[in-house]
C-alpha cells in the first residue's frame, strides 16, 4: 500500500467484495443513522450491488470511500469518506466511521491525517468540510484539533426519533 495511505499502523483502501458482511453489519446499525442520513437497513444485495458498481473515481461517483484498516493484519476497523466532490470548487464534504471497538485508539485521527494528505497532495482539494451534532463531543474534539474550523451551527439539523438535533458545520481550508 502506498505511504500516501497508510502509516505503520493502519491503511486506507478501496473496498472490496469482501467487505459485505462488514458493511452489512455496519450500514444497519440504526445508531448510526442519524449521522449518516440513512432512513432504513439495506439489503445485501443493495450493499452487494453498490460494491459491484463502485469504482473509486472521484470524478465520476462524485464520492470516494476508503476502508480503514489495521496495518498489520487488514482488520476492518472503519472507513473514510469524500462525499458531495465538488471538482469546480474543489471542495469535499468528509465522513469519518470508526467501529465501536476500536474507538480511543487513534485510529481515527491517523485516518484523518492520511486522507487529508492525499486530499491536498493527491486530488488538489483546496477544501474539506464536516457536519457533526453537537452532542458528539468527542468528533467535535477531534476536528477542533485537526485545525478545523467551527463556522456555523445548522440548527435543528438532524432527526433522531422525533427529535431534532443541532449540528456544526466544521471546514478546513489548504
Amino acid at each position: 500500500m502506498s505511504q500516501l495511505l497508510s502509516n505503520d499502523t493502519i491503511s486506507l483502501r478501496p473496498l472490496e467484495p469482501t467487505d459485505l458482511n462488514t458493511l452489512y453489519t455496519w450500514e444497519n446499525d440504526s445508531e448510526l443513522w442519524a449521522v449518516s442520513d440513512t432512513p432504513a437497513p439495506y439489503s445485501r444485495k443493495a450493499l452487494w450491488d453498490y460494491l459491484e458498481a463502485y469504482t473509486g473515481d472521484i470524478y465520476a461517483q462524485r464520492q470516494l470511500r476508503l476502508m480503514i484498516t489495521l496495518a498489520d493484519d487488514g482488520t476492518p476497523v472503519g472507513t473514510i469518506d469524500f462525499l458531495n466532490f465538488d471538482p469546480m470548487n474543489n471542495r469535499a464534504e468528509l465522513g469519518l466511521f470508526i467501529a465501536q471497538e476500536y474507538r480511543g485508539k487513534g485510529l481515527g485521527r491517523m485516518a484523518l491525517e492520511r486522507l487529508t494528505d492525499y486530499a491536498v497532495n493527491h486530488i488538489g482539494l483546496r477544501q474539506l468540510y464536516v457536519y457533526i451534532l453537537l452532542n458528539n463531543e468527542v468528533c467535535l474534539n477531534l476536528f477542533d484539533s485537526f485545525g478545523y474550523r467551527r463556522v456555523g451551527v445548522l440548527q435543528t439539523w438532524v432527526k433522531r426519533g422525533t427529535t431534532y438535533h443541532d449540528a456544526v458545520l466544521m471546514q478546513m481550508i489548504f
